[in-house]
């Protein structure tokens, strides 16, 4: 994960944090070093919140993808005439797969993200029930083969996220650069457990915040797709 270095663990904000000044986008590093601060706070952050999504039972994980699936079907619009990018559920992430399978059901056009390479933007592959499937990076199932889609509409999974609807991922870069490279930005709703919640990522000018964000029963939208 290029943007990280080895660091000491801490889960609390860094001293930094005061010096980092408002511009596009939210806080902008005003060096080098301070670049390298906030990769060092992220891994950390994002090793403590993983265990914690791990420590959330299995059975109230899947009582919140149930919560979040119902509160999709009321804002993502069900059709041939809609492509919606999901996820293949990844260590503790929400398992979306049962919601997947009925709004392909229902006609939607589905895809998955495919990382073609390290520094370039995901691609969206097309799939539906009983296609074949691939092992891709981190060994998550991709499709293997299928129609390469534009979605409408992109569903990421939350590490962290933030009170400004900032997303705290896995540090690859994949996900904010694929939507800089896109001409007609998607509507982008992140999904996650309360427990992802933070006060701040700390927004670098290259983050880009979330349409909606959904956690279950009680939480907190981020405006309307």
């Amino acid at each position: 994960m290029a943007e990280d270095t080895d660091p000491p663990r801490y889960a609390s904000a860094p001293c930094f944090a005061h010096e980092l000044a408002d511009g596009v986008q939210g806080f902008v590093t005003v060096d080098p070093q301070q670049a390298r601060d906030v990769a060092r706070w992220r891994k950390a952050e994002r090793e403590r919140l993983i265990a914690a999504r791990l420590a959330v039972p299995a059975d109230e994980r899947a009582q919140v993808a149930d919560q979040v699936g119902r509160a999709l079907d009321r804002i993502v619009p069900h059709g041939a005439g809609t492509v919606v990018s999901l996820f293949w559920p990844f260590r503790g992430e929400l398992d979306l797969r049962g919601w997947m399978t009925r709004a392909a059901g229902r006609g939607t056009c589905i895809a998955l993200p495919v990382v073609v390479g390290r520094d370039r933007p995901l691609i969206f592959r097309a799939w539906q029930p009983g296609c074949a499937m691939q092992r891709g990076v981190w060994n998550i199932p991709q499709p293997a083969d299928g129609e390469n889609l534009i979605p409408d509409i992109v569903i990421a999974p939350l590490v962290g996220y933030d009170a400004r609807s900032y997303r705290l991922g896995y540090g690859g870069g994949f996900f904010d650069r694929t939507l800089a490279a896109m001409q007609d930005r998607p509507t982008v709703i992140g999904v996650g457990h309360e427990t992802a919640a933070i006060p701040t990522i700390f927004p670098q000018p290259h983050d880009i915040p979330m349409d909606v964000i959904l956690t279950g029963a009680d939480a907190g939208q981020a405006g309307e797709p």
